[in-house]
């Protein structure tokens, strides 16, 4: 059973940094990808970030910038650091990895608040 276990939330002022980390255990397909996606109160929830195994990544356009994803292929970790954290940017974030191994297997983390105040 594959578990994703996220860390590094919290309350930051504007402007501020925060690094997301989120470590995954279990059986896991070595060809993958993981991202962060984030929800704010009544909005849905969107993707972030992600990166390949072979480390291509993919931004949403209002982190570009701002945001960095990065990941450990030896750990099975991968991180978010935000620069630049705007109120805008508070939500819950998740973690997720997606695999296909003749079917798609998609995996989520309890999700870490992150509350920019201006």
């Amino acid at each position: 059973q594959v578990q994703l276990v996220e860390a590094g939330g919290g309350l930051v002022q504007a402007g501020g940094s925060l690094r997301l980390s989120c470590a995954a255990s279990g059986s896991i397909f070595n060809i993958n990808t993981m991202g962060w996606y984030r929800q704010a109160p009544g909005k849905q929830r969107e993707l972030v970030a992600s990166i390949t195994s072979d480390g291509s990544t993919n931004y949403v356009d209002s982190v570009k910038g701002r945001f960095t994803i990065s990941r450990d292929n030896a750990k099975k970790t991968v991180d978010l650091q935000m620069n630049s954290l705007k109120p805008e940017d508070t939500a819950v974030y998740y973690c997720t990895l997606v695999y296909y191994a003749k079917a798609k297997y998609v995996y989520w983390g309890q999700g870490t608040q992150v509350t920019v105040s201006s």
